[in-house]
């Protein structure tokens, strides 16, 4: 996107922190009952309620976990919501209220700050989520988000990892592999252009891959759907670092493991024809792509029946003894030891 060289820049040092504060948060108002205080104090104010508390956070660092060549601003405030909120129904809970830390360098003016937070204060009203706090420093360089997103759930229904029972079935909601390809095609396009600037890129038949990259929807129609169901996963885990990164964390935590079938793995179709274009195997992809952000779980195989044809989910495999290790069968039916080659931020390649 071209820059307007005339447009007005305003910079952060003219506001300063705490009038940083208060012009980024003006506009986002308190909904949830359980909050009692927000922005403003010392701390937040929550009501405990009945329920239990559910708590977690991620951080998200420029040149690690986003390039800013390519996504937007106001797509990252959202989808940095969205990593979050994730982890909140991956535990069978609701999502209530979200901190927001940031640390940017003084390259970006006060109007980038001002579309980060359209997209975070998009994300909080789309799930009606309350931001209630965080925190603003200076960066050295570039840019660092740390949001930490709280939740409840009923006491007794919080879904863990460690509680997959054998014979249980392995389900994924959506489809596998496009925010893994829409990553893919943004490089090539970004490679491109450093190329030759005035190429504009045809985007055209990628635009779920793109969309599942830049702005990702985290499944809270999930928790609902599985309701009214009446189906209560024996375990469940967000799919962030992919498909075979979460098995293992799973299988680990539980002590079982599992036989994963590939022709049962959900793949939507412009996943298949760009994998072909980038001669990149679809299974692999689907298996160790990450950043979906659907959800993996198990249940009960009683549950077959409320489960199968249901166009919200796909049953991918079952839970097997811990001795018989994680496996893919093949569409050949050969058997293929799973390994965990999911996206790890620690790897220095």
């Amino acid at each position: 996107m071209l820059e307007d060289k005339n447009q007005q820049k305003t910079s952060l040092a003219e506001l300063g922190e705490f009038g940083l504060i208060n012009h980024i948060t003006q506009y986002f108002k308190i909904n949830k009952a359980s909050t009692i205080r927000g922005v403003g104090d010392d701390a937040a104010v929550l009501d405990a309620s009945e329920k239990q508390t559910l708590v977690t956070t991620d951080l998200l660092v420029e040149g690690v976990h986003f390039d800013l060549s390519y996504m937007p601003l106001k797509h990252l405030g959202y989808k940095s919501i969205m990593v979050n909120l994730s982890d909140v129904y991956a535990m069978g809970g609701e999502a209530e209220q979200v901190t927001v830390s940031i640390a940017v360098s003084n390259r970006f003016p006060l109007e980038a700050i001002e579309e980060l937070y359209a997209g975070i204060q998009l994300a909080c009203d789309t799930y009606n989520v309350d931001l209630i706090g965080g925190d603003t420093t200076s960066s050295t360089k570039g840019i660092l988000i740390s949001v930490t997103a709280i939740g409840k759930v009923d006491k007794g229904e919080a879904v863990y990892r460690n509680t997959a029972k054998e014979t249980d079935l392995i389900v994924v909601s959506g489809d596998l592999g496009a925010a893994y390809l829409g990553l893919q095609v943004l490089e090539r396009e970004k490679q491109v252009f450093k190329v030759d600037p005035n190429n504009q890129p045809d985007l055209d038949n990628y635009t779920y891959l793109i969309e599942r990259q830049l702005k990702p929807e985290a499944r809270k129609d999930v928790v609902g759907l599985l309701k009214d169901l009446e189906v209560k996963p024996t375990s469940m885990i967000d799919i962030s670092d992919g498909l075979s990164s979460e098995l293992f964390h799973i299988c680990t935590q539980s002590k079982v493991g599992c036989k994963i079938y590939e022709d049962k793995l959900p793949l939507d179709p412009q996943v298949i024809s760009t994998c072909e274009e980038f001669e990149l195997d679809s299974t692999m992809v689907a298996l160790s792509g990450g950043e979906d952000y659907e959800l993996l779980f198990t249940v009960p195989i009683a549950d077959f029946d409320k489960i199968k044809g249901n166009p919200n989910f796909s049953i991918i495999g079952h839970v097997t003894a811990e001795n018989q290790g994680l496996q893919l069968i093949t569409r050949a039916g050969q058997e293929i030891e799973l390994k965990a080659q999911g996206w790890n931020a620690l790897n220095k390649e």
